[in-house]
């Protein structure tokens, strides 16, 4: 069985940082690609950045340039450094992994997290 832990969420004022971190555990052979998205209040859940095992990254069009993801494949984790925090980035935060191989025959499945609370407000 295969988890995703998120940690690091939190109240924060606006222009403050915060570092999310995410560990997938269980008997994992490989990850294809992690990922953070987010669901603020009354809207659907979006993609916030995402980093393949390969270190290629992808980011949401409004968090470019102030929020940075990074990976370490060894320790199966991801982290979200996010700066200069906007009221507009209050969510939940979610943590994903995708194409999770617990067997090298395996296809592979996705995976979320629980959830950590962002809130930006003064």
């Amino acid at each position: 069985q295969v988890q995703l832990v998120e940690s690091g969420g939190g109240l924060v004022q606006p222009g403050g940082s915060l570092r999310l971190s995410c560990v997938a555990s269980g008997s994992i052979f490989s990850i294809n690609a992690m990922g953070w998205y987010r669901q603020g209040p009354g809207k659907l859940r979006e993609l916030v950045a995402t980093i393949t095992s390969g270190g290629s990254t992808n980011y949401a069009d409004s968090v470019k340039g102030r929020f940075t993801i990074s990976g370490d494949n060894a320790k199966n984790t991801v982290y979200l450094q996010m700066n200069s925090l906007k009221p507009e980035d209050t969510a939940v935060y979610y943590c994903n992994a995708d194409r999770v191989r617990t067997r090298w025959y395996e296809s592979g499945y996705n995976y979320w997290g629980q959830g950590t609370q962002v809130t930006v407000s003064s």
